[in-house]
């Protein structure tokens, strides 16, 4: 699957399923279509882009969260996918797949700090220190 391909499917999904602050029951009991996977974002990745590890830091608070290179690869593979294909903050949030929903079901959870501060600060916070995907 290309990127663009996958852009298409996640662009299709968000419009036939409800907003994130619903759960993932209801979208499971409304026959829509299936959420996307994480592994599905990576198979995307790791099939078209070069990574290299790479530094980054997610947040504009006190609360920020810097990322070694190495450090959070899924995150830092994910956000530099998004950009490049210009995601929105939502199609990107999507792409981390059961993660992401890990977090709208526990709000007041601590886990999975890059897309919390993601969901709070959105692109704005997020800045990397090199260039981490490269297509191939």
């Amino acid at each position: 699957m290309t990127p663009e391909f996958f852009v298409s499917q996640l662009t299709s999904q968000l419009a036939s399923q409800p907003s994130s602050q619903q759960s993932s029951e209801a979208v499971s009991q409304s026959g829509t279509a299936k959420p996307i996977d994480f592994e599905d974002t990576m198979g995307v990745i790791n099939d078209h882009f070069h990574y290299v590890p790479t530094a980054f830091t997610n947040g504009v608070s006190d609360i920020s969260v810097s990322n070694e290179a190495g450090q959070n690869e899924g995150s830092c593979k994910i956000f530099a996918f998004a950009q490049i294909l210009q995601l929105s903050e939502e199609q990107t949030l999507r792409c981390f797949g059961r993660f992401y929903q890990d977090v709208i079901n526990t709000p007041d959870g601590n886990d999975h700090a890059n897309i919390r501060n993601f969901m709070r600060d959105g692109w704005k916070g997020i800045h990397f220190e090199g260039q981490a995907l490269k297509r191939k």
